[in-house]
């Protein structure tokens, strides 16, 4: 980073870099923006950023983000604890509450089984899992990624489920609305075929 930059302005462009996908030219960029046509929304920034390190947790139920020990969607009173969908991310709570309909509770690993990476069932929040396991779930519904590591940490979860007799199912992944057989690839397409259903009249 050039020398003639304050070190107040170099510590804003490495804070912005922590965002994934921000290089050191596009936090360069989004200083600069901020500093010279947006001070407003620089310090609400700045009011936003120490608000969510302050008031943010995690709910001591889901794991989902939330101000307090729990979040809205294990205090809603209307939503099934009988289903239990595991997902990755908190972004997926978001996404299946978007484009779904389902309204029972959830669960947050808040990554995938990557030990390369160091991350095992205890930073998944395995002791968690197990405890929403036993306390009357009747099915799991597992939500993660079609990658090597979201196989790895779905078939965990079913062993997981297993040890409480809880039966287990998987969201399907297949071809995406408004996509092309010959632009699909091979295993998305395989899996698309093998979690086939029937076509409703």
């Amino acid at each position: 980073m050039a020398n003639v930059f304050p070190p107040s302005l170099k510590s804003l462009v490495g804070a912005l870099q922590a965002l994934p996908g921000v290089g050191p030219k596009s936090a360069q960029r989004a200083a600069f923006h901020l500093l010279e046509r947006d001070r407003e929304g620089l310090a609400r920034l700045a009011d936003a950023l120490t608000a969510a390190d302050q008031k943010l947790e995690h709910c001591k139920h889901c794991r989902m983000f939330c101000e307090g020990d729990e979040c809205r969607l294990c205090t809603d009173p209307n939503r099934d604890g009988r289903a239990l969908v595991v997902v990755e991310t908190p972004a997926d709570v978001a996404a299946m509450e978007s484009a779904t309909d389902y309204r029972g509770r959830y669960f947050v690993l808040g990554g995938r089984l990557s030990p390369l990476d160091g991350i095992g069932p205890d930073e998944l929040g395995a002791g968690q899992l197990e405890s929403r396991l036993a306390g009357g779930v009747e099915e799991v519904i597992v939500a993660t990624g079609a990658t090597v590591e979201g196989e790895a940490t779905a078939h965990w979860i079913a062993e997981c489920a297993a040890r409480h007799g809880v039966p287990v199912t998987r969201i399907a992944y297949g071809v995406p609305v408004g996509g092309e057989l010959e632009y699909v690839d091979g295993s998305t397409l395989a899996r698309a075929f093998s979690g086939r259903r029937a076509v409703e009249e």
